[in-house]
Order: C-alpha cells, then sequence, then structure tokens
C-alpha cells in the first residue's frame, strides 16, 4: 500500500485544506549491482577522507557549498528550514491559470493529493470549484527541504500535483546551436500527404497500450542467463538510411499504415478472421445507471470530466 510521504494544508486566501501527498509513480526499473568481475561478490562503496584516508561515518558528513575550489560554506539541515518555516506545511496558491497556457516541458513529477482529518467538505468545495472554472492552481510548497512551484488541477475525485520547473531551468531554445532552417517551406501536398498518414495514425490514448519492452527483454535476458542458457550478443543495429524522396517516404508509410490495420484491425497480433476487414470500434468505459461517469462505489473515474483535465496544452511557438 503506498504511503504519505508528506501531509500539510492548501492555501487560499483565508482558506487551508488539510492535505496528505502521495507519489502518483512507481518506477519501473531493472536495477543492477555492482560487483567484482572475479568472484562475482557485491562490492562496497566507502566514503573515504582523501587526505587522511579514513572512512567517514555518515552522521559525520555535512553539507557543504563550494565558493572557490577547495573552499566550502557548510549548511546544516536546521539553517535550511529557518529560512521559511511557515512554508514547510502549506501549499500556497499564487495564481489560478488555464491549462493550455502550461507549457508541458515545465512539468516534472506528479503526486496525488487526498483530503486530510475532516478536510473532506473544503477539499471538494476547492476541487469543484477550479473544475468548475477550468482552472489549475500555481503554487509553492517545500517538500524535504526544497521549495517547489507546483501545478494542483482537478482529475476525476482527486486532485493532483506536479512539481514544475522554474523559467531559469528551462534551456531557452534560443541558446541552440542547431535547429530547423527559417528558408524551410512546405508544399500543401506534402502537408495533405503528411496529414493523412497523422490521421491514419490517430486514435485514443490508451495508456495500458504502451508497455516498457526494453524492460522486459532485459527482464527475460535475466531470467534465461539464470536458466543458464548462453546470450548470443547481437550485432549493433545499422543506422536508418536517409530518404532522399519526402514524399516517397510519407506515401510508403501510408501504405504500410493501411497493410498492418488489414492484417491486424484490432492491434492485438492476429489475422483478421472471415470477413472482417475494418478496425474494431475502441471500447470506452462503460457509464452507470445514473450516467455521471462514476464507478459503483461512487468515486468518479480518474481523467473523467474535469475541463481542466481535458484541456490540451498548447505549447508557445516563437515566430
Amino acid at each position: 500500500m503506498p504511503r504519505a510521504i508528506w501531509s500539510g494544508a492548501i492555501s487560499f486566501g483565508l482558506v487551508n485544506v488539510p492535505v496528505k501527498l502521495y507519489s502518483a509513480v512507481s518506477r519501473q526499473t531493472v536495477r543492477f549491482h555492482q560487483l567484482d568481475d572475479k568472484d562475482h561478490v557485491r562490492i562496497q562503496q566507502k566514503r573515504i577522507n582523501p587526505q587522511t584516508g579514513d572512512e567517514v561515518a555518515y552522521e559525520n558528513i555535512v553539507k557543504g557549498y563550494e565558493i572557490a575550489p577547495e573552499r566550502y560554506v557548510v549548511v546544516t539541515p536546521e539553517e535550511l528550514d529557518s529560512l521559511d518555516p511557515e512554508k514547510t506545511r502549506t501549499i500556497d496558491i499564487e495564481d489560478f491559470v488555464d491549462l493550455e497556457q502550461i507549457d508541458p516541458i515545465y512539468y516534472d513529477h506528479p503526486y496525488y493529493l487526498v483530503p486530510g482529518a475532516g478536510a473532506d467538505k473544503a477539499y471538494a468545495l476547492l476541487r469543484d470549484s477550479m473544475e468548475e472554472a477550468g482552472k489549475v492552481a500555481i503554487a509553492r510548497v517545500v517538500i524535504r527541504s526544497k521549495e517547489s512551484l507546483v501545478a494542483i488541477r482537478p482529475t476525476g475525485d482527486l486532485l493532483t500535483m506536479s512539481t514544475m520547473l522554474f523559467h531559469d531551468e528551462v534551456v531557452d531554445r534560443d541558446r541552440l546551436d542547431e535547429g530547423p532552417g527559417e528558408d524551410i517551406k512546405t508544399t500543401d501536398r506534402e502537408l495533405k500527404m503528411a496529414e493523412q498518414l497523422i490521421e491514419s495514425l490517430s486514435g485514443d490514448f490508451d495508456p495500458e497500450k504502451y508497455r516498457d519492452t526494453y524492460r522486459e527483454r532485459v527482464l527475460e535476458m535475466i531470467e534465461r542467463k539464470a536458466q543458464g542458457e548462453e546470450i548470443a550478443v547481437q550485432p549493433a543495429a545499422e543506422e536508418p538510411a536517409r530518404v532522399p524522396d519526402l514524399m516517397a517516404a510519407l506515401e510508403a508509410s501510408i501504405s504500410a499504415v493501411k497493410e498492418r490495420d488489414d492484417g491486424d484491425p484490432d492491434g492485438d497480433g492476429k489475422k483478421p478472421r472471415g470477413d472482417r476487414k475494418k478496425p474494431a470500434a475502441r471500447k470506452r468505459p462503460a457509464k452507470s445507471a445514473n450516467g455521471s461517469g462514476r464507478s459503483a462505489s461512487g468515486a468518479k473515474k480518474s481523467g473523467g470530466t474535469s475541463r481542466a483535465a481535458k484541456a490540451k496544452p498548447r505549447a508557445k511557438t516563437k515566430k
């Protein structure tokens, strides 16, 4: 069961809404340990003072900021906490904005916010009023001694919170050495072909459709090696050849999509049976008897009716 990693209150105006914070992601990564190649014993990493050669205990390690080569200012956790203690347990809303005004490049890590003890009414009021207004709250919060800018939005019955990058943490695209040529122009025919290809690949977003196939292959390989199988090392993949004719590439791509859909209309890796040629309609979540989109338990499904959740963010482009 997930555990709350932080508790505090959302503050807007003179209203405080007690909340608990849960991480919204659980990273599924394959972790490897470092071993000695001679006997495959796991090695240890020690914190060594390079001047004395002695190992330094964890409780004797402090934080230091380098102000010049080999010159540090030591800062204690208590000194960091004393800078703004009133913010350590509050999420202070500064603005309400439209979701489409936020470039997704600013988003960092997602969290769930759930109501604290006795806060159901205030929580529901904030959630529903934001949903009706179609707004996202921009706030500040201190988590683990670090102040973060966050975006809070309603998604179904819950409020979700995403930490955001500050403006000076995002690399300005004008600082890139490379980019598309300013004199490049596309023809109407090329645009129509590209739009046709996009349309042929368009569909509803189903997060369960996408899997980390690389992680699956790594785990499969580990299982085979654990059973004593010798793994043949595959040669490096060749770089894809450049296609000199853009129109030919578009036409070939559209044809490939049509062949794929004709051979596997359901996208399940199986060939059609009989005269089934058209792709099957995508299944949508069934509504309850009251048509509210709530489940039998009365909980609205995540990402359901929230206008803020439905709005698609539009990245700003420079002319």
